[in-house]
């Protein structure tokens, strides 16, 4: 059984940033650029985020060690940071430049990422990893 290093990597990190928003949203949320702590609904908007994360994540690892096509995964994963590139492009004028920065910027990253991911040729057991 093959394992996909990069997908390994990818979805360790979106895991590790899923649960770092599960345990300690106000400290994860200042990582990504808000200096504020948030309230009410942008709390309940944080655990939301790392719940996802934390699926996608957890999902494109396991998927990475079982030596399955994880270019589905990789999908999802830009697919959630466009959602999130989207629904900050909307409230750019109300964000600080760290979280324009930051915020914006990881969501193209994380989209970049996703697609690369998604149109990987599949890693096949009988072949190795390039």
């Amino acid at each position: 059984m093959s394992i996909d290093r990069a997908a390994l990597v990818v979805g360790g990190i979106r895991l590790a940033s899923g649960l770092s928003f599960l345990v300690d949203p106000v400290r994860a949320n200042r990582w990504w650029g808000d200096p504020e702590e948030p309230v009410g609904g942008a709390r309940l908007l944080l655990y939301s985020m790392g719940y996802r994360d934390a699926l996608i994540g957890g999902l494109l690892t396991t998927a990475a060690l079982r030596g399955r096509d994880t270019r589905g995964w990789f999908l999802a994963s830009g697919g959630a940071d466009a959602a999130d590139l989207l629904g900050g492009v909307n409230a750019h004028h109300q964000m600080r430049r760290s979280q324009q920065v930051v915020g914006l910027g990881g969501a193209v990253v994380g989209i970049g990422v996703g697609l690369w991911g998604a149109t990987r040729r599949r890693i096949r057991p009988d072949r190795p990893a390039v």
